[in-house]
């Protein structure tokens, strides 16, 4: 699958969970519980995603256009305050003023990141680069998804050396977290390929 399709389709699936969590806002326990699952599968996800981006996406993103460097720096900015968010998120009981304040942030935060990311890089990006480029970058990237922290981790360094190193520990250490703690039974699917 190429870069761009991998993107997407795990952009559609973090907005669906967004979705859900939006519309979800009781108080019972069992819709307490729905959104603390949901919260912690969007968390894993969303980690997931932008960690491989960092390690991957940016960096090609760097080298393929002329202003690389400015829409990397930019996105990445946003990915970090995302990151803050997200464990906000991960940190709060469900239902908290705490929670439902850092999750509605971050919907807002994650929906101008996604616009930016599509309409202002992608086009540019999907047009300096072959398809046989596109094709292995996103065979990288859905890899590294396998291996990819499932923790916000917002002290990491979004650098793609520092993702490949110091993400790559992190992750050890939060699927055997995940593991212990039975967090493991939240990971999302994989986005269908198309």
């Amino acid at each position: 699958m190429d870069a761009l399709t991998f993107l997407r389709a795990d952009h559609e699936s973090v907005l669906g969970m967004i979705e859900s969590l939006e519309r979800g806002r009781g108080n019972g326990e069992a819709e307490l519980a729905a959104r603390d699952h949901l919260a912690t599968s969007l968390v894993i996800a969303a980690s997931q995603h932008e960690a491989v981006e960092e390690q991957f996406f940016w960096p090609a993103v760097r080298r393929a256009l002329p202003d690389g460097d400015e829409l990397a720096d930019r996105a990445l900015a946003q990915e970090e305050s995302g990151k803050r968010l997200l464990q906000r998120i991960d940190d709060s009981e469900v239902g908290t003023p705490d929670f439902e304040g850092a999750l509605t942030e971050f919907i807002r935060a994650l929906r101008e990141h996604i616009e930016f990311e599509q309409n202002q890089v992608w086009p540019r990006f999907g047009q300096a680069q072959s398809p046989q480029e596109l094709e292995g970058l996103g065979e990288k990237m859905a890899t590294a998804k396998k291996t990819a922290p499932t923790r916000p981790h917002p002290a990491t360094p979004s650098r793609s050396g520092a993702q490949k190193t110091a993400g790559l520990a992190a992750a050890v250490l939060d699927k055997a977290r995940d593991l212990v703690t039975g967090r493991r039974s939240h990971r999302p699917p994989d986005p269908p390929a198309p």
